[in-house]
């Protein structure tokens, strides 16, 4: 969005770089007082600005665990021939350099970084910047940068354009279905969601915001809560369930019992019947054999 700035004025500049996987997204307001510092003037909007560090701090979550990229916002690109700080320099408003040392820089100066240009650039268009986004700097990441990949996207509009560098020349990107854009360069898609530039995964997934991973985090850990809750419900349940079970089995115990002790009395009952008329046979055994012996036929009487 920014154009070439040769003041000696104090401008506000972005930017965004670590030494390491825990580094975050700074923003500091630098003054540059010797050669080499990066000399952009401030972005367009707070749109533009939210866009910008939206695009940083998800590429850094993202690639946290990675050491070999840096990506930057607002930041001054020198690449004079001569090594002139004031020939040659433009200020993409956010572009990713492959295969180089994640570190924080003043600047991005090519002939420093071992020739290197950005992989990716993505300028955010303005109704003041717009014509030299689409053309003067389209031509100069073309021709002289030989950038793979430049993107623009307007956040007012939503005007979402990417090119691809093939055959020397900027190729439009094809959209897919949904107007994103893949990007070869990050093996990332870039769409718009909500209004904003974001990425996506191949599989079409959104890459998440640092906010948004602790709200996915937050509604992870209350549903977890939730089952375990719920877990807890049944488990209480199941024991008032076991609990009622051998209460019941108990009674069905004491029932059995009981049909125990009348069973036993009963056959003590029979046992006394038994031997009740085990005796009163045998009296009569003993009256007959009597009879008998008195002459008399007991089967007579």
């Amino acid at each position: 969005m920014s154009t070439p700035v040769t003041s000696a004025d104090a401008p506000q500049v972005l930017t965004h770089a670590a030494a390491d996987s825990s580094a975050k997204p700074v923003c500091n307001s630098i003054f540059p007082t010797g050669d080499f510092l990066s000399d952009e003037p401030p972005l367009e909007s707070s749109l533009h600005l939210q866009q910008m560090l939206l695009l940083l701090s998800c590429l850094d979550w993202l690639w946290q665990d990675r050491n070999d990229y840096f990506s930057a916002g607002n930041l001054t690109v020198y690449y004079s021939e001569r090594q002139l700080k004031s020939e040659k320099f433009r200020g993409p408003d956010f572009f990713v350099v492959l295969g180089t040392e994640r570190k924080p820089r003043d600047s991005w100066v090519v002939w420093q970084e071992g020739g290197k240009y950005p992989n990716i650039i993505i300028e955010l268009l303005s109704d003041s910047t717009a014509n030299v986004d689409r053309e003067t700097k389209k031509t100069i990441y073309q021709d002289a940068f030989r950038t793979p990949e430049y993107f623009w996207f307007d956040p007012k509009t939503l005007e979402f354009e990417g090119f691809e560098l093939i055959n020397s020349q900027y190729e439009a990107i094809t959209p897919t279905e949904t107007g994103r854009l893949w990007s070869k360069q990050l093996q990332l898609f870039l769409g718009i969601q909500d209004n904003q530039l974001r990425y996506f995964f191949p599989d079409g997934g959104l890459v998440p915001t640092l906010a948004e991973v602790a709200t996915e985090t937050q509604i992870q850990i209350a549903e977890a809560q939730s089952q375990v809750q719920a877990a807890e419900i049944k488990a209480a349940e199941a024991q008032s369930q076991v609990q009622v079970a051998e209460i019941k089995a108990a009674e069905a115990q004491s029932q059995v019992q009981a049909a125990e002790v009348k069973a036993a009395e009963a056959q003590s009952q029979i046992q006394a019947a038994e031997n009740q008329a085990a005796m009163e046979q045998a009296k009569a055994e003993q009256f007959a054999q009597k009879l008998r012996e008195l002459g008399v036929d007991p089967n007579s009487i």
